[in-house]
């Protein structure tokens, strides 16, 4: 694996950038997705695949080895302004709550956007520090077959329902003060890694 992928990005002041992480166990076209519908609805500068050591809350029974997780990452993410990487590895941790510290720290003048599909949202209260990741950036979820309903179910939905922002104002989130959020409804794709994992394990 290259050295290259275990720093941040370079970005520049002033850039709005979305951080979009998971496991990508395997990629696919549906994360591909997610990241174009990102950065052109919040109208981005860049987007940060950012490919985890492995998730806390998922089995890592068939977790593939992080550089081939990033190979294939780099073959699905092909957006320039994408930029594949597994910083979080040399942070030498995988919750997200540190993770966005660590990236608020050292990026002081950088406009930042926690991107996750919709998927996701149903189970986000479960996530280490949740409220505290509410807390930091605001948040741009990507609609999901199966989880349209989520934004309006959802314990993270409910709790903060007055720091929702309406989807037609999406490209100014990464200009708001967190806690901020939004829904974004759009074209969805049915891959999902686990039935891909599936499929290659029977």
């Amino acid at each position: 694996m290259n050295a290259r992928y275990l720093s941040m990005p370079h970005v520049e002041s002033g850039m709005a950038v979305g951080l979009f992480g998971g496991s990508f166990n395997p990629p696919h076209d549906g994360h591909a997705l997610v990241a174009e519908t990102a950065l052109r609805r919040l109208r981005l500068d860049q987007l940060w695949w950012m490919v985890t050591p492995g998730n806390p809350l998922k089995d890592r029974n068939h977790l593939a080895p992080l550089g081939e997780r990033i190979a294939m990452s780099e073959k699905i993410a092909r957006n320039p302004r994408i930029k594949v990487t597994a910083f979080e590895q040399a942070l030498g941790q995988s919750y997200t709550a540190r993770t966005l510290e660590a990236i608020r720290a050292r990026n002081r003048d950088v406009r930042f956007v926690w991107v996750m599909g919709a998927d996701n949202l149903k189970n986000f209260h479960r996530w280490q520090d949740w409220r505290k990741i509410v807390a930091t950036f605001p948040i741009a979820v990507i609609d999901r077959p199966g989880s349209t309903l989520a934004y309006l179910s959802s314990p993270m939905a409910r709790a903060f329902s007055k720091a929702r922002v309406d989807e037609e104002d999406a490209g100014t989130l990464a200009f708001r003060r967190a806690p901020a959020w939004t829904f974004i409804h759009g074209p969805r794709s049915g891959l999902s890694s686990t039935a891909l994992r599936s499929a290659k394990f029977g």
